[in-house]
């Protein structure tokens, strides 16, 4: 599989409108990236997804 890196630092707008109805209250995971941010990128995973191994990879980040 091949890797092709997103930035996973924006968070579309939709999708966090879709996050607050869901929990209202929030939970341990939209705390956890509210606090501490992106915990894994796509770079720390670059060797498990070498470009000459076919088809793309959905991100591991």
């Amino acid at each position: 599989m091949t890797l092709h890196s997103h930035d996973m630092s924006h968070i579309p707008e939709g999708t966090a409108q879709v996050a607050r109805n869901s929990f209202p209250k929030g939970n341990i995971y939209m705390k956890m990236r509210d606090e501490i941010g992106v915990l894994y990128e796509d770079k720390n995973f670059v060797t498990l997804y070498r470009a000459d191994c076919g088809q793309s990879g959905i991100s591991a980040g």
